[in-house]
C-alpha cells in the first residue's frame, strides 16, 4: 500500500502530517564473494521492524556462488539470487539485475558487507511509500565487523569514524531538505531506497559504470534531475565492515578515475570543471518552432549569439536544413533529435526565438537552479519573449504525475519567472554581426 503526496521542490518535510503506510518491499543485496557477510546480513533483514516480501542477492559473477537461504530464518521471506558473469566490478549492473522483475513497490539496496539494525528497512522508506518521487538514504555507519557473530547486535563491535564530507553534508543541508544540483554527492547506492515505480522512471543504474564508484552518484544526479525529492533518513541505520573507501589514502587514482568517469556523464559544472559538450551537453539549445523554414540570415546571427554565451557547455540544435547555414556551422550544430542519455543529463533546454545577449543563457541558467524553477522567459525591453528555458527537473516530476492538467505539476511544485534581458540588436550586415566580440 502507498500514498502518492505531490510536494513542492524538495520539501519532504510536508509530508509529516499523513499517516505512513506500510509498503511491500524488495530488498536487493549487491554481493561479491562474501560469504560471512552474508550470514550476518540474514538475522538482521529477519529482525526488521517492516518485513520485506523479498530478498534478492545480485551477485556481481562471484567465482563461487552465493549459498543462501530459501527464506530468512523463522519464517521470514523469499530469499533468490540473480547472478552475472565476472566481468568486472559492476554492481550498476549487478544492482538492475536485482531490481528486475522485483516483488516489492519499494526497492531497498543494501551492500553485503553492512548489517543493517532492526528499524532500518522501517525508517528508510517511510517517506517513500507517501511520495513517489521521494530518493532517500540512510545513514552508514562503520565498524570492525571482522568475527562479529551473525545476529549480534553490530553496533557493540569497534566503531570506526564516519566520513566526515558526509556527515557535514547532511547536517549541511538538514539531512538534504535544503539540497540542490549538487547534493547527488550525498546519496550511496549502500544504503538507499526508492519507489520501483522511480528506479524504472530512470533506467535504473547505467551499466557503462565499470569499476569501484560512480554509478550511486550518476544515479542521484539523474534522479534530481528528473524531479526526484532527495532525503536523508538518520534513524535508517545500517553498519558497514570497514573505513569508507574515500578516506583510503592508498587509492588516490581509483578515485580520480571515478571522478573522470562522473564528469563525463554530468553536466553539474562544479562537477565536470570544463565545459565538456561534445556528447553530454548542460544545455540544450533548439532555434525557434521545431518544422518551420529556416532564414539563413537570421539564423546566422541567432546561432552566433547563442555561440558567443558566456555559459560553454551548450549545444545548438536547428531542426530545418539549409545549405549556407550548414557549411557555416558544420560540425558544431547539430540536427539530429536529442538523445535519450542528452534528454535526461542536461539541466536544462533553451528555445531561442531571436538574437540574445551573451550572458541570458547563465542568467536563465542560474535562475532555473538556484530557485528550483520549471520555466523562465528571457523579455526584452518591448516585451518581446527571445527565449526560454524549462528546467529537465521539473519536466521529469511533471512526466511521472502524467494525470495531472498539462502545465499544472510545473506550476505548483516549482513556478517561473521572467528576466528582463538586453536586445542583442540585429541590424547591419552580417559581416558586421560577425565581427561583433562578446
Amino acid at each position: 500500500m502507498l500514498t502518492d503526496v505531490l510536494v513542492p521542490h524538495n520539501r519532504w518535510d510536508l509530508l509529516a502530517p499523513y499517516p505512513v503506510p506500510r509498503p511491500r518491499v524488495t530488498v536487493v543485496v549487491c554481493h561479491y564473494d562474501q560469504p560471512g557477510a552474508l550470514t550476518r546480513m540474514w538475522p538482521a533483514l529477519r529482525a526488521q521492524t517492516l518485513a520485506p516480501v523479498e530478498v534478492v542477492v545480485a551477485d556481481d559473477g562471484s567465482p563461487t556462488p552465493p549459498a543462501v537461504p530459501a527464506a530468512l530464518p523463522s519464517g521470514g521471506c523469499p530469499v533468490r539470487v540473480v547472478r552475472q558473469a565476472d566481468l568486472g566490478f559492476r554492481a550498476a549492473a549487478a544492482r538492475n539485475a536485482g531490481a528486475r522483475d522485483a516483488l516489492g513497490e519499494v526497492l531497498v539496496f543494501l551492500d553485503a558487507d553492512v548489517v543493517p539494525e532492526p528499524g532500518f528497512v522501517e525508517s528508510l522508506t517511510r517517506r517513500v511509500a507517501l511520495c513517489p518521487d521521494v530518493l532517500a538514504v540512510g545513514h552508514r555507519r562503520h565498524a570492525d565487523l571482522a568475527g562479529l557473530p551473525p545476529g549480534t547486535d553490530p553496533s557493540t563491535a569497534p566503531r570506526l569514524p564516519e566520513p566526515a564530507w558526509l556527515r557535514d553534508g547532511y547536517t549541511g543541508s538538514r539531512d538534504l531538505l535544503d539540497a540542490d544540483g549538487r547534493s547527488f554527492r550525498f546519496v550511496i547506492s549502500a544504503v538507499m531506497a526508492c519507489r520501483t515505480s522511480l528506479f524504472t522512471d530512470l533506467d535504473g543504474f547505467d551499466e557503462r559504470f565499470v569499476g569501484y564508484g560512480g554509478e550511486d552518484w550518476d544515479l542521484a544526479y539523474r534522479a534530481w534531475n528528473a524531479g526526484a525529492v532527495l532525503v536523508h533518513e538518520p534513524d535508517a541505520v545500517a553498519w558497514h565492515d570497514g573505513p569508507d573507501w574515500a578516506g583510503r589514502e592508498s587509492d588516490h587514482r581509483g578515485r580520480d578515475l571515478e571522478a573522470m568517469r562522473v564528469a563525463a556523464l554530468v553536466p553539474e559544472p562544479h562537477t565536470r570543471g570544463a565545459a565538456l559538450p561534445g556528447a553530454v551537453p548542460d544545455v540544450l539549445v533548439d532555434l525557434g518552432a521545431p518544422g518551420t523554414g529556416v532564414d539563413p540570415v537570421a539564423t546566422a546571427r541567432t546561432v552566433h549569439s547563442v555561440l558567443r554565451q558566456s555559459h560553454r557547455d551548450l549545444v545548438v540544435r536547428v531542426d530545418a536544413r539549409c545549405d549556407a547555414v550548414d557549411e557555416l556551422y558544420a560540425g558544431v550544430v547539430r540536427h539530429d533529435p536529442w538523445t535519450p542519455d542528452q534528454l535526461r543529463r542536461a539541466r536544462a533546454r533553451v528555445t531561442v526565438h531571436r538574437p540574445i545577449a551573451p550572458d541570458v543563457v547563465a542568467r536563465m541558467l542560474d535562475a532555473l537552479v538556484t530557485r528550483d524553477l520549471d520555466t523562465v522567459r528571457a523579455v526584452t525591453g518591448d516585451g518581446s519573449v527571445a527565449a526560454v528555458a524549462t528546467s529537465t527537473r521539473a519536466a521529469g516530476r511533471s512526466r511521472r504525475w502524467s494525470g495531472w492538467p498539462p502545465g499544472s505539476v510545473g506550476r505548483a511544485a516549482f513556478g517561473h519567472t521572467d528576466l528582463t534581458v538586453d536586445a542583442a540588436g540585429d541590424a547591419g550586415d552580417l559581416a558586421g554581426w560577425f565581427a561583433r566580440r562578446p
